[in-house]
């Protein structure tokens, strides 16, 4: 009898303890979620550098900032091979020195290690484009927003200054917030050429890029012989009624122009000062912070009413500078030509288009 007592009890004891773990795993499961990054209430520092910029400095060199101060914790390697590498820490930056110069325009990446002072590390893997010592001078000179089937969107640029297009960044958008784009190959130009982008090819074989000496290769709609024609990839075309358009010395350098368009105002809505939503006010104000537009808005901030606005143009009426184009950064610069106006690959017309 005492036996069967004691058996009893531990049968008991068995199923007391199964029922409380069974209980433990039903709450954990009913709280299932994004687990915490007990990191964050640390007062250590648990985080590994984290890369914020990559920029060519000059033909033997490349600077990497980061977040934090940084070293190389593993010997770095770029392919293409620029030769042999040395590495000079600075404050947040890492410069990067080659013994062989970089082709314009070429792209390479670089990979490595690097560990902050507390012993984080982070393995990288980044592109960067070679630099070119003879950018072009240039602004974007005429553009349609609201191409019809024959006649896609287009951007114009023209060359202020001879130089080299190699590794020239033309966006729908910024740095940090681009959409469709194309970078250039090499190709030297002469001040008063004109290149054509267009942001909406058809796909057909006859849309050849000129980087070469015949500008006259390239079919495809609104083609010119007075223009180099370049397709963007996949393009699709540009924003209609709202976007900006920007040209940068390489993709992630620095900006050599750039357009805000806009037809709409500060009271289209209270959440993104009027511009419709979160990534066009981004793409505004980055503009504006990198010289490129003026706002009038608080602080110097963009508001809509400071772009062009594109309400009037179509296929064929283009916005364009003058004739002798004036860059001041603001709408007072353009204009909108009358029907049939449009000018891709020759002067603009000063003709304004009267609704």
């Amino acid at each position: 009898m005492k036996h069967c007592r004691s058996s009893s009890r531990k049968l008991y004891l068995l199923y007391t303890l199964l029922y409380a773990v069974l209980l433990f795993i039903s709450a954990s499961c009913q709280s299932c979620g994004p687990v915490v990054d007990l990191r964050d209430f640390s007062d250590a520092d648990l985080f590994p550098p984290v890369i914020e910029n990559i920029t060519a400095v000059d033909e033997f060199s490349i600077k990497l900032d980061f977040n934090e101060k940084a070293s190389i914790s593993t010997g770095a390697e770029i392919r293409p091979s620029l030769g042999e590498l040395s590495i000079a820490e600075t404050e947040t930056s890492l410069i990067i020195r080659f013994s062989n110069p970089q082709s314009a325009g070429v792209l390479y990446t670089i990979d490595g290690e690097v560990s902050d002072s507390t012993g984080n590390r982070m393995n990288f893997l980044i592109p960067f484009y070679g630099y070119n010592p003879d950018l072009p001078g240039l602004l974007i000179n005429e553009f349609t927003t609201q191409g019809s089937s024959t006649h896609p969107d287009i951007i114009e640029l023209l060359i202020t200054s001879d130089g080299n297009t190699a590794g020239l960044w033309i966006v729908e958008g910024t740095t940090d917030y681009p959409e469709e784009s194309i970078t250039l190959p090499p190709c030297a130009v002469k001040s008063g050429d004109y290149i054509l982008i267009h942001f909406k090819p058809q796909g057909v074989t006859a849309e050849i890029d000129e980087a070469g000496d015949n500008i006259g290769l390239s079919g495809g709609y609104d083609a010119t012989e007075t223009a180099r024609d370049f397709w963007v990839p996949g393009g699709t075309g540009l924003s209609g009624n709202n976007g900006v358009l920007a040209v940068y010395s390489s993709p992630g350098g620095l900006l050599i122009d750039g357009v805000l368009y806009s037809n709409r105002t500060s009271a289209s809505d209270d959440t993104y000062s009027g511009f419709g939503s979160t990534a066009m006010l981004q793409k505004a104000v980055q503009l504006t912070e990198q010289g490129g537009w003026t706002g009038t808005g608080s602080e110097g901030l963009p508001r809509p009413e400071d772009g062009i606005n594109p309400d009037d143009s179509t296929a064929t009426r283009s916005i364009c500078r003058n004739a002798e184009p004036v860059d001041t950064g603001t709408a007072a610069d353009w204009h909108i030509v009358p029907t049939s106006s449009y000018s891709f690959g020759t002067e603009n017309s000063d003709e304004v288009y009267t609704p």
